[in-house]
């Protein structure tokens, strides 16, 4: 899973659990609703604004949009970053 699929993944469990359609989210947030369901379709990543104005919409810690998002260390010039499967009790 790609770093944009499991973020996705992880701002759609958090609104469903919200309880809260794409709509009110992007209203609660300042974004355009396209834009929400562009992140949980996984076409476009969050900025690090963005981020926060998720988390603060849907009254969650940061962490739980990012989690299953690791970095792992390559080479000292290389690294990447990753995604891994993440239940839903994060």
């Amino acid at each position: 899973m790609s770093v944009r699929e499991q973020f996705a993944a992880n701002l759609v469990r958090c609104r469903k659990r919200a309880g809260i359609s794409q709509e009110e989210l992007g209203f609660r947030a300042s974004l355009h609703r396209t834009e929400i369901g562009m992140l949980e379709r996984g076409i476009r990543m969050a900025r690090i604004d963005t981020l926060v104005k998720l988390a603060g919409a849907l009254e969650v810690e940061p962490r739980e949009l990012l989690a299953g998002i690791v970095w792992t260390p390559a080479d000292p010039t290389k690294g990447r970053f990753s995604a891994r499967y993440a239940d839903d009790d994060g």
